[in-house]
Order: C-alpha cells, then sequence, then structure tokens
C-alpha cells in the first residue's frame, strides 16, 4: 500500500455535498482505503489572470488515502469522479463542480503527458499545503521541503470553515 495525497476543491452546485460524495465513492473504490480527510478551507477562486473574487468561492481540502493503485490508475478514478459529479472541461482553472488532483504519491517523482508527481504547484498553495499540514503535520514536498516550511512561506488566502 502507498499513501497518496489527493486535494479536492469545488466552487460551483452544492460543494459541501459533492465532496462528501466524491470522498465516500473514493473511499468504496477497491484498492483504496480512506486515513484521513483534512478539515475544509474556503478559498477565492483563481483563474489564470490571478485571483477572481467575482468568481464563486472554492471550498478546498485533501484527503489522505492507502492505496494498491498505481498512479495514473489512481488518476483514472478521480477523473472518473470528477466526470461523475458533473466536471467539465472547458477553460483551464475554470470553475468547477469538483476537482481531485493527485498531489503526492509515497513521495515519487513521476512525469509523462497526463500526470507530474509531485503535483508542479501544490508546493505554493496555501489551499492544499494547510489542509495536508493539518492531516500529516510531518509531511514532506519531494524536491521541495516540509509542508509546514512551505505553507510557512504561501500568502494566497486560505479561511477555515
Amino acid at each position: 500500500m502507498t499513501r497518496a495525497v489527493i486535494a479536492f476543491g469545488a466552487n460551483l452546485g452544492d460543494r459541501e455535498a459533492t465532496i462528501a460524495q466524491a470522498a465516500a465513492e473514493l473511499a468504496d473504490t477497491p484498492g483504496v482505503e480512506l486515513v484521513a480527510v483534512s478539515p475544509v478551507y474556503e478559498t477565492p477562486a483563481i483563474k489564470l489572470s490571478g485571483v477572481d473574487h467575482d468568481a464563486p468561492g472554492y471550498l478546498n481540502g485533501v484527503l489522505l488515502v492507502e492505496t494498491e493503485l498505481a498512479p495514473l490508475a489512481l488518476l483514472d478514478v478521480l477523473q472518473g469522479l470528477e466526470q461523475a459529479h458533473g466536471r467539465v472541461r472547458e477553460e483551464r482553472w475554470g470553475d468547477r463542480t469538483l476537482d481531485l488532483d493527485l498531489i503526492d504519491y509515497g513521495g515519487a517523482r513521476f512525469a509523462d503527458a497526463r500526470l507530474e508527481l509531485p503535483h508542479p504547484r501544490a508546493w505554493q498553495r496555501a489551499f492544499v499545503l494547510q489542509p495536508w499540514l493539518d492531516v500529516d503535520p510531518d509531511a514532506v514536498v519531494a524536491g521541495r521541503g516540509t509542508v509546514a516550511e512551505l505553507r510557512a512561506a504561501a500568502s494566497d488566502e486560505v479561511r477555515r470553515r
């Protein structure tokens, strides 16, 4: 079994219900054991152009899982859950009903056309780092440092719900 960190976010629809249902569905996935669910944080939307206070805000957090699935197989599960919950991919960093990102997979470094591990921007994002720190205070982002140090340096706005 490998420990994986999955970031979740939603800013459209019934955000709380969608996140709860997706977490339950992930926990019911063969080869995946849900270990921890972080507190939920509210954050403004971030678009390619920067923070968009006019867009609906996000609920964000992380899930820790233990999995027998390989990284790309886990990514397939996550993308299937997104699609089942109405995720539409029309605009990069656009509004969404559900976003599930594989952030870390046992500290592995990996890159191909579909997946980069660790997630290439997670080390800069308080909306990933803060909930990750809440559930795993000793976590490390491979090649970047401890989550605690990275969180201290991240300046994006996060507010616990």
